[in-house]
């Protein structure tokens, strides 16, 4: 038959205390972490409201001082549909998808390509960057480019220098007459972005490619509802 001694008792008992530290420090570490959540960032574009009008992207370049022959955002119109006169078309926006799982960044030699933990956001360190464009061949939306003037790869950051530098929201959304374009932190479930694709049929684009873009369409017609 076993014994327990008063030492192996006092023994055992503080490592049940230490145990049940450790559990609780881990539970309150947790609880830390879901609170200091980082946000990430996301936008989402209304194709049924959009115009066409592309004041985005006028704007997007006036405020970034995008030259010339390049652009960070396209608006791309669809072909005709209907019948004259009472023919429409669907507006689609094109540009950086501030992928989480970004195929730009994993191939980048020199680490100027990076996603910024504090907002998910994809950007460029031109300090870094030596051109090799990497990042360019691999992005499967095809929405990098080469600054004529820096040198260096190029993209959308959702104004992140700029205009959010300045507490104001990325240049294309201020300019939308219609309204189409909302920008905010889908980790935030209050956010007004975060309830727009909750509550709307929307759609991303390359999905199975499994790098989990940022960027949610609200079709001209109907969308899988995420």
């Amino acid at each position: 038959m076993t014994t327990c001694s008063r030492r192996n008792f006092v023994s055992g008992v503080g490592a049940l205390i230490l145990t049940t530290g450790t559990i609780v420090s881990l539970k309150a570490q947790g609880e830390s972490e879901k609170q200091e959540k980082p946000k990430r960032y996301a936008m989402v574009h209304d194709e049924s409201v959009c115009i066409g009008c592309t004041a985005c992207m006028e704007a997007c370049r006036e405020t970034n001082q995008v030259p010339e022959g390049v652009s960070r955002l396209e608006i791309i119109r669809s072909e005709p549909i209907g019948e004259f006169p009472n023919q429409e078309y669907e507006f689609f926006r094109q540009s950086c998808q501030h992928c989480t799982n970004a195929p730009c960044v994993a191939v980048c030699p020199t680490g100027a390509s990076y996603i910024d933990p504090t907002t998910g956001i994809v950007d460029v360190n031109r300090d870094l960057c030596v051109g090799c464009q990497y990042c360019v061949a691999v992005c499967p939306y095809r929405v990098r480019f080469i600054h004529p003037v820096h040198k260096t790869a190029d993209k959308c950051n959702f104004c992140r220098d700029t205009n959010l530098a300045k507490g104001k929201q990325p240049a294309c959304v201020e300019a939308c007459p219609t309204k189409a374009l909302t920008f905010g932190d889908m980790n935030d479930s209050n956010s007004t972005v975060a309830r727009k694709v909750r509550e709307n049929p929307v759609y991303r684009t390359k999905v199975q490619l499994g790098t989990e873009p940022n960027l949610y369409h609200i079709p001209f017609g109907k969308g899988e509802h995420r």
